[in-house]
């Protein structure tokens, strides 16, 4: 992020807008420090603000260095969705990148995500997808939720999924919110977290 100071607010967001191109309502930012003079003389207020352009930027940098540091030629593409980054990676072997059951590239949507929301201060929504994995597999997910929440809902017993990354029990919760006389419930911690299809009969 880059650092303004100005007398005042509006001329520090003033500062930030001229050097960016940008427009008032692209710009994000933080108040790091205001000073207050005396009888106003000698105040001043220090701001941060960046653009989604500026985040955008780091990914690119971000995953340039990430995988020159292991060695691995990769083309990026990133786009911008709501709250957030798509980005697709391609990569001579993008089964190794994929990992077993998907657990490589689960791990770099971590460490990506962790760095972009450590730089700027708050959560992006970020996903990383290699040759349409991730969406193959959301795509997978959902249709096992269905499945099985009509299981529940037909023998009133509760279902006990494997464990997931969070991403993917995100997807069942959001999949299931409004299915009838069903609800999902997570338990466990980290690895073992497990998400459960629950009959409800309170509908």
């Amino acid at each position: 992020m880059d650092v303004y100071t100005a007398k005042n607010l509006n001329d520090a967001l003033d500062q930030a807008i001229k050097d960016k191109n940008t427009t008032l309502e692209e710009l994000t930012y933080n108040v790091i420090e205001e000073k207050k003079g005396i009888l106003g003389i000698g105040n001043s207020i220090t701001i941060e603000a960046y653009t989604m352009d500026d985040v955008k930027e780091f990914l690119f940098d971000y995953l340039g260095e990430f995988f020159t540091g292991i060695n691995i030629d990769i083309s990026v593409e990133i786009s911008t969705i709501e709250n957030g980054f798509k980005i697709v990676l391609d990569a001579n072997n993008n089964a190794k990148l994929i990992g077993r059951n998907g657990r490589t590239l689960h791990a770099i949507n971590t460490v990506v995500r962790g760095a972009v929301n450590s730089k700027y201060k708050r959560k992006f929504y970020i996903l990383i997808d290699i040759n349409n994995y991730k969406e193959n597999r959301y795509r997978k997910v959902k249709a096992m939720a269905i499945r099985l929440a009509k299981n529940v809902r037909r023998t009133k017993v509760d279902a006990t999924l494997d464990p997931l990354p969070n991403d993917e029990r995100k997807i069942i919760h959001q999949t299931l919110s409004n299915f009838e006389n069903v609800k999902t419930e997570s338990e466990g911690e980290g690895r073992n977290r497990r998400l459960i299809i629950k009959y409800d009969d309170k509908e």
